[in-house]
């Protein structure tokens, strides 16, 4: 088992810059991938960003290529979101997840841990 606790989230105005942490712990090795999806009210849940932990292969929403950034510490088992120039539509609950599989996936079907969620709210 894997356990995620994300962190970081809060209340910002549009043009603004948050940063999301996804800590890991429990059986950490079985992890190959981590992913930042994100679901807003009334919506569905949406892949944003992943990386791989080897190599730090990333992959990204289109709608937030340029203006956020996903990074890993190996060492301390943490993934991160950096997200600037932020708009009132990137607000929604965001949520870290952890993948076995080495080929980074944007389907939440394909993660197989997921943590708790923290609120992220954007004001115009």
């Amino acid at each position: 088992q894997v356990q995620l606790v994300e962190s970081g989230g809060g209340l910002v105005q549009a043009g603004g810059s948050l940063r999301l942490s996804c800590a890991a712990s429990g059986r950490t090795s079985s992890s190959r991938a981590m992913g930042w999806f994100r679901q807003a009210p009334g919506k569905e849940r949406e892949f944003v960003a992943a990386i791989r932990w080897s190599d730090g292969t990333t992959d990204y929403v289109d709608s937030v290529k340029g203006r956020f950034t996903i990074s890993r510490d190996n060492v301390r088992n943490t993934v991160y979101l950096q997200m600037n120039s932020l708009k009132p539509e990137d607000t929604a609950v965001y949520y870290c997840a952890a993948s076995q599989r080495v080929t980074l996936l944007r389907g939440q079907q394909r993660y197989d841990y997921w943590g708790q969620g923290t609120q992220v709210t954007v004001s115009s």
